[in-house]
C-alpha cells in the first residue's frame, strides 16, 4: 500500500502548489500549459489503447460500462459531489468543481493506476505507483494552476480507488489473468482520449468520461466467465 499513499500524497502537494501559484500565473500561460497537458493526456491515451489483444472486447465493454453509467449517472453524482465541494469550500470559483472532476478521472481511470494497484496487491511492489505518483504530482501542479483547490479534493477518489483495487488484488491472488489486466487498462485508456479531448474543448457537448468507469470492470468479468465455461 506504500504506492497508493505516496500518490496521493504526490497529489496533495502537487495541488497546493498549483494552487498557491495560481494568481502569479497570466491567463495566456495557463492556457497554453492546459492545451499541452491535454495533447499529453492524449498521447498517454492512444499508447495504452492500443495495446489491446481484443478490440472487440474492448468496444463491448466501453458499450456495456457507459449504458450502466449512465443508468447510475455516475457523471451527475461527480458534478453534484464536486458542485457542493465548491460551494462549501470555494464560493464563487466556477472552476472548483471542474478541477475536481477532471483531475479525478485522468489519476484514476489510467492504465497505470489499474496495474499499478494490482501489482501492490498482487506482489505488494510501488514501483508502477511510484512512478505515477510523479507524473500526478506535476499534473496537480497544473490543473491547480488553472483550476484552483478542486484538485486537491481528488484525493479521496483517487485513495478509495487505488486503495480498493490494491486490497481487493491482495484477496484475489494470481486468480486474475494478465490477459483481463491488459484489456482493462486498454478500456481505461480510451477514456484517457476523452478526457484529453474534453480538455482541448474541440467539441461542443463534452463527452460523460465518468459515465464510463463501469467498462474497466467488464474485461475482467468476461475473461474470468469465459475461463470457467
Amino acid at each position: 500500500m506504500l504506492g497508493v499513499w505516496v500518490n496521493s500524497i504526490a497529489v496533495v502537494l502537487g495541488g497546493l502548489v498549483g494552487t498557491w501559484l495560481r494568481g502569479g500565473i497570466p491567463d495566456k500561460y495557463r492556457n497554453s500549459i492546459n492545451m499541452s497537458l491535454a495533447l499529453c493526456v492524449l498521447v498517454i491515451g492512444i499508447s495504452g489503447a492500443i495495446t489491446t489483444q481484443n478490440m472487440m472486447l474492448v468496444i463491448l465493454s466501453l458499450v456495456i460500462g457507459t449504458a450502466c453509467g449512465e443508468a447510475i449517472g455516475i457523471e451527475n453524482h461527480l458534478d453534484h459531489l464536486g458542485n457542493w465541494a465548491q460551494n462549501r469550500f470555494a464560493k464563487g470559483d466556477n472552476s472548483f468543481s471542474q478541477g475536481f472532476i477532471n483531475a479525478t478521472l485522468l489519476f484514476c481511470i489510467g492504465s497505470m493506476a489499474v496495474v499499478g494497484s494490482l501489482e501492490a496487491g498482487l506482489q505488494n511492489k510501488p514501483d508502477t505507483l511510484l512512478a505515477k505518483s510523479a507524473l500526478d504530482g506535476v499534473s496537480a501542479i497544473i490543473f491547480a494552476s488553472s483550476m484552483g483547490p478542486g484538485v486537491i479534493l481528488s484525493v479521496i477518489p483517487l485513495t478509495l480507488y487505488q486503495g480498493g483495487i490494491a486490497l481487493l488484488a491482495t484477496f484475489l491472488g494470481n486468480f486474475l489473468p494478465e490477459t483481463a489486466i491488459l484489456e482493462m487498462s486498454a478500456a481505461g485508456s480510451v477514456m484517457i482520449i476523452g478526457l484529453g479531448v474534453n480538455m482541448l474543448g474541440v467539441m461542443k457537448d463534452r463527452i460523460r468520461v465518468g459515465n464510463m468507469l463501469p467498462a474497466l470492470f467488464i474485461p475482467a468479468l468476461y475473461i474470468l466467465i469465459q475461463g470457467l465455461i
